[in-house]
């Protein structure tokens, strides 16, 4: 009979592992749970092929990915079709028949021929890759271990839906002020390179003295004609050596902490972290991963260093057996309503409830910052065009002006 090893937890919460035999792996699954263990990772002893980790890793990389909604619809019909009392395995066949384009075909026969060899669906998630991130396998993980398989699938579809929506909302909020960017720089660099040294031509050969605006923009007109080739390696230059710097984490970091303190854009990079932490945390503990697991999950959800940080004195202050609550206020970054909600939730036991039904809340507050955004920006940017086009214009003028008062001068 074959034999399996597993990892869990007991009726204590404590840490366990050991071996146990059964004729399938949900037999194997369903016998520890009947002994009162929480199987977290069940794997078959039986020896695998060697197979070299680089080439691993190269496999990986050069399968097929699929946007995180066409993920969502994917792991959606899996749950669905689980829900209705499909086995899993019959359940993947199934999603299999009617996938939406090759790639899906491709994702499916790996996780099908994978389960169909005994492994569970997390394993199979995570030796494929992406698009399956460290998330979406401890949600896995979770469904396999659980036994509510598809509760936690259908929680796992919500959770990459709402990241759907927040980025495009992030997208939208950005694409008119960056269209209007766009075209006061196209403007300028225009007028400035092209129109305005034709326009003072007749004066510079007149010998009409040029105020210092006029001289400038001239100036910068002869430079970038003279020197564009100059200008665009430069800009690739910097590009190319802002990426290398930005890599490094200590650099990162600074960047990041630099982000936080910005008066706009500090409160809304926490304005969207918050109820990505929130309805993530929620929907984990409420499939059962353990709090610290959970907060490793959510940790490389939340985009910046240094609220990933903030994550990990949360999770060192509680694998001490401290509060939740207390190292989320101390840190300063979360707002204190989440620290009440976090606080009441373990008071009350019921803190993965409270976590997703405040996660509406701070959605709503993510939207209100985003309008704010919208309509800020715009103004903003068209009070610049307004100064520009004001010097500009200036610079204009004032040759003009000075031409006239010499011609009425003479007279």
């Amino acid at each position: 009979m074959p034999s399996f090893h597993y990892e869990g937890l007991d009726k204590e919460g404590q840490n366990i592992s050991g071996t146990i035999t059964a004729a399938s792996q949900s037999l194997a699954m369903k016998k520890l749970q009947d002994e009162g263990k929480v199987p977290i990772k069940l794997q078959s002893t039986q020896k695998n092929k060697a197979v070299n980790d680089s080439n691993v890793k190269e496999e990986s990389s050069n399968r097929p990915n699929i946007p995180r909604e066409e993920l969502a619809n994917l792991i959606r019909e899996v749950a669905t079709a689980v829900e209705a009392g499909l086995p899993l395995m019959q359940a993947l066949v199934t999603v299999r028949r009617q996938a939406a384009g090759r790639k899906q075909e491709v994702i499916l026969d790996f996780l099908i021929e994978r389960v169909e060899a005994g492994k569970p669906l997390h394993e199979a998630c995570g030796e494929y890759g992406l698009p399956f991130d460290d998330m979406i396998v401890g949600m896995m993980r979770a469904a396999d271990a659980s036994g509510r398989m598809h509760e936690v699938l259908h929680q796992l579809a919500d959770l990459l839906e709402r990241s759907v929506e927040l980025r495009r909302e992030l997208v939208g909020a950005t694409v008119y002020p960056a269209i209007v960017a766009g075209l006061i720089a196209v403007s300028v660099t225009i007028f400035v390179t092209v129109l305005l040294p034709k326009l003072m031509k007749p004066l510079e050969d007149s010998g009409v003295p040029l105020p210092w605006p006029t001289r400038l923009l001239l100036n910068i007109a002869d430079f970038v004609g003279a020197w564009w080739w100059l200008i665009l390696l430069s800009m690739a230059g910097a590009t190319i050596a802002w990426r290398a710097w930005s890599s490094i984490d200590a650099n990162r970091r600074s960047i990041d902490g630099t982000l936080l303190k910005v008066p706009v854009v500090g409160p809304l990079l926490r304005d969207v972290a918050v109820p990505r932490f929130t309805r993530t945390l929620g929907t984990l503990v409420s499939a059962g991963i353990p709090i610290l697991s959970a907060l490793k999950i959510v940790r490389d959800t939340l985009g910046n260093t240094v609220l990933m940080e903030a994550i990990d004195d949360v999770q060192d202050r509680v694998s001490t057996g401290g509060s939740l609550a207390t190292p989320l206020e101390e840190c300063g970054y979360f707002p204190p309503l989440l620290v009440q909600i976090v606080n009441i939730g373990e008071r009350s036991g019921r803190l993965e409830s409270m976590l997703l039904h405040a996660s509406g809340a701070f959605d709503r507050q993510v939207d209100n910052s985003l309008k704010l955004l919208t309509k800020a920006l715009p103004p903003v940017l068209l009070m610049v065009m307004a100064v520009i086009a004001a010097f500009v214009l200036t610079a204009i003028l004032l040759p003009l002006l000075e031409m006239q008062q010499a011609v009425a001068g003479q007279r």
